[in-house]
């Protein structure tokens, strides 16, 4: 089983890139280098620079490749199509001028991937983790998210040979069983493969365990969090943003959470999974002088079960 590890900027609390307290890029390639890292994610559009020689000298320096760029953005609104459209031409030129990652035997598509995520809808984001109580979009939002993602793929894939891969998250409107049963049934895999998201799943109510075995052969890209259960039946209690619940330690290192990685690594054996898993663990980026520590336990542990 050809299985690489890899990292993404969330485990210092990049995800908004505007947010003032982000640690430097620079630091954090040095310690996802020094944490045993090969390969990192891009984190979200407009934190690593589009300096393609800037990027590349620190990513030399540090022996990383780039395994995936990703658009976090919202998806449904017509008006931002266009913005979007922009992302996939900036993230897609610059990640593909890069030196690529080895491709593992029996990998499906080479890195690096972009991956789409739904975000950025305050209604949404207060209701994550709650299936019951989320609104869904109307279908004609539907319909138009789904227009959305299909012009991105194909402008990932046919411009510039990136697999595209759709992400179900918290917090958007991709997020629970019905969601995303709904976009597989609209989106075929030769548009776009799907990135599940162990601690996204369990967050929102769904079994990893079984979605990654009932959904292996839509399955190009995996995403590894863990969850502290007690804060995790603490939030579920408050009206509290995704975030907000993460930078209260929702998310925890691999092996000291409710997910059983055993056990999956085990269902990854038996559906013939190669490629990469990168570890997430979001945080308030105030929080990052402990990322090196967390992350370094999580590939400690992920090595101790046989990854």
């Amino acid at each position: 089983m050809g299985i690489k590890i890899a990292g993404a900027p969330c485990c210092w609390g990049v995800d908004d890139p505007k947010n003032p307290f982000l640690p430097p890029w620079e630091r954090v390639l040095q310690e996802a280098s020094q944490a045993g890292y090969k390969g990192i994610e891009l984190g979200p559009y407009g934190y690593i620079p589009m300096d393609i020689e800037r990027v590349q000298a620190e990513l030399s320096k540090n022996n990383l490749t780039i395994i995936a760029g990703t658009i976090f953005d919202d998806l449904v609104s017509e008006s931002n199509l266009d913005n979007l459209l922009n992302q996939v031409d900036d993230i897609c030129s610059l990640i593909t001028k890069l030196p690529p990652s080895p491709q593992e035997k029996g990998q499906r598509f080479s890195t690096p991937y972009l991956v789409l995520i739904d975000w950025g809808h305050e209604e949404r984001d207060f209701a994550a983790g709650h299936p019951d109580k989320a609104k869904r979009l109307s279908e004609q939002d539907w319909n138009n998210m789904m227009a959305h993602i299909r012009a991105l793929a194909e402008r990932a894939w046919k411009t510039y040979g990136v697999r595209p891969v759709i992400h179900p998250h918290a917090g958007g409107h991709i997020e629970f069983e019905d969601e995303i049963q709904k976009l597989l049934q609209d989106i075929p895999y030769e548009t776009a493969g799907l990135c599940l998201d162990t601690g996204h799943l369990y967050y929102s109510k769904m079994d990893p365990e079984k979605w990654l075995k009932e959904h292996a052969s839509r399955l190009d890209y995996i995403h590894f969090k863990d969850i502290d259960l007690e804060v995790y039946e603490q939030v579920m209690g408050e009206k509290i943003r995704f975030f907000d619940a993460c930078a209260r330690g929702v998310m925890c290192p691999i092996g000291q959470g409710i997910i059983d990685y055993d056990s999956i690594y085990a269902l990854l054996k038996k559906i013939n999974y190669h490629g990469y898993i990168t570890i997430e663990q979001e945080r308030d980026p105030r929080n990052a002088d402990t990322s090196l520590r967390d992350v370094k336990q999580s590939i400690d542990y992920l090595t101790s079960v046989g990854y």
